[in-house]
């Protein structure tokens, strides 16, 4: 009888197996649609710390190894360029992590009553998602109590006014302007992504605030094309805790030697003939640029007299231009005041130039163009509301990352006769010095950098078409 009910109860599992298929088929049109296992909900929650030898918040911490336990498996998120330690030990310590461990070796001896802060924000993240954890702190002290204070800002960049996460923000004990040129600070902070930063158990005292992009690991300013920042006067750390700290940064470029010139190219020898390109587009003059010869390598040799130019198809000669010939000698520039929507000729003699290969044109040649018409361009009358002259503001008119103008601003009204059509971005230069360009900080003589304010809007010229924007200006940041 029990072989007869377990035959029974097989025939009954296959008919339900068999009943499940036709109705998965069935219900979907004909077709068996296979869900595959979605494996639960995406893990979003970071590393949690389980438990921590010695604990966090150890008083007279005197041990030389750190261990973390967390809760899932654990890797490191480049943890010598997120790890932040303070005061700043001058050996990097050892980090590794083994499963859900991580141990920390301190290279450095320790300073007696110090409190030292392991800010791993960033570093931990679990294996299976890269969930990161955030603002994770280690806090002991070789003392027995913990300073407290704390220094927080802002660091933005002064050409853009915007953040640059990258920099470092530093604070010195040592009040000498010769400090950050020396040796690393006590305590740095990074930035976030709005260009804040926050110095916590900090000791009591007077700093030196400065902020920088670092180079190799070393916290120093080294060069004079470092991003750099620094306060202009000290910072005094006391419980009641000061005001936040703007800072701006800069590149302060070093001056080009004077003769400077370009890497000079490999001539070809097998060319037999002097080559050149000029600025014209599509054989029209632009009303408001000179005309440019530009040549692969320098010349040797140049005659500007022997030039010509004419007006018109009967050679008329013109008068009112010059030529030049910059340092590299391979660009010449013709200056003159162009008449619109006129013919020009330009007569070039086989002989008036030559390279340091004595080749010159196999032939006279003439380069025959016309000007633009005023209709080509786009004319603007700008005003300007809230305009404060004693700041000296400058309209600054670019094109991606090239500077077309600048524009003092000297009234709320501003007339543009003649621009070329397109989209254009919009800066106001605080010009501090008034000589109408953007003036890098210079540390070596406490001079802090000049600051450009982008503006929210853009002027797009049309050819024949006068704009009559009003924009708002604001007053310079502090």
């Amino acid at each position: 009888m029990f072989a007869i009910h377990m035959q029974i109860k097989r025939l009954s599992g296959l008919f339900f197996v068999a009943a499940a298929v036709i109705v998965l088929i069935y219900s979907g049109g004909g077709c068996a649609n296979i869900i595959a296992p979605t494996g639960g909900p995406k893990d979003s929650l970071p590393p949690q710390i389980v438990r921590v030898t010695p604990p966090n918040k150890t008083k007279h911490f005197d041990q030389q190894r750190i261990t973390f336990y967390f809760d899932e498996y654990v890797d490191l998120n480049d943890v010598y360029q997120n790890l932040v330690i303070s005061p700043l030990p001058k050996t990097i310590p050892q980090v590794d992590r083994k499963l859900k461990t991580v141990t920390v070796r301190l290279k450095d001896s320790l300073k007696e009553n110090t409190t030292y802060v392991l800010n791993f924000t960033n570093v931990i993240k679990d294996i299976t998602e890269g969930n990161k954890a955030k603002d994770m702190l280690y806090v002991v002290t070789t003392g027995d109590y913990f300073d407290s204070l704390q220094l927080s800002g802002n660091v933005k960049m002064a050409k853009t006014v915007k953040p640059d996460s990258t920099l470092t923000v530093m604070l010195h004990s040592d009040l000498e302007d010769s400090a950050v040129f020396k040796h690393n600070p006590e305590y740095i902070a990074k930035l976030d992504s709005t260009g804040d930063f926050l110095f916590r158990y900090l000791r009591p005292g007077t700093y030196r605030l400065y902020a920088l992009k670092s180079e190799g690991g070393a916290y120093m300013y080294t060069s004079k094309q470092q991003v750099f920042a620094f306060a202009d006067t000290p910072i005094v750390i006391r419980p009641v805790p000061p005001p936040p700290v703007r800072l701006y940064a800069y590149v302060q470029e070093e001056e080009k030697q004077a003769g400077a010139t370009a890497e000079e190219p490999e001539l070809d020898k097998k060319e037999k003939r002097l080559k050149f390109q000029t600025n014209l587009q599509a054989q029209q003059q632009d009303l408001l640029s000179p005309l440019q010869i530009s040549f692969a390598n320098s010349l040797k040799n140049f005659f500007p007299e022997k030039m010509i130019l004419t007006t018109d198809s009967n050679f008329t000669p013109a008068t009112g231009y010059k030529f030049t010939l910059d340092s590299t000698r391979r660009i010449i520039t013709m200056n003159i005041q162009w008449e619109e929507g006129k013919r020009y000729n330009l007569i070039l003699p086989k002989d008036f130039a030559s390279d340091s290969l004595d080749r010159g044109l196999l032939k006279p040649d003439t380069l025959k163009f016309n000007t633009l018409s005023r209709k080509d361009y786009g004319q603007a009358r700008l005003t300007f509301n809230n305009l404060d002259t004693s700041v000296h503001p400058v309209l600054l008119v670019s094109q991606g990352d090239q500077l077309k103008n600048a524009f003092p601003l000297r009234s709320n009204i501003l007339e543009i006769d003649l621009y070329t059509p397109g989209d254009y971005d919009l800066q106001v230069l605080f010009d501090r010095n008034g000589n109408g360009k953007w003036d890098p900080g210079d540390f070596y003589k406490h001079i802090q950098p000049e600051i450009i304010v982008p503006l929210d809007r853009k002027l797009n010229f049309k050819a024949n078409w006068t704009l009559e924007p009003e924009i708002n200006l604001k007053p310079p940041p502090k």
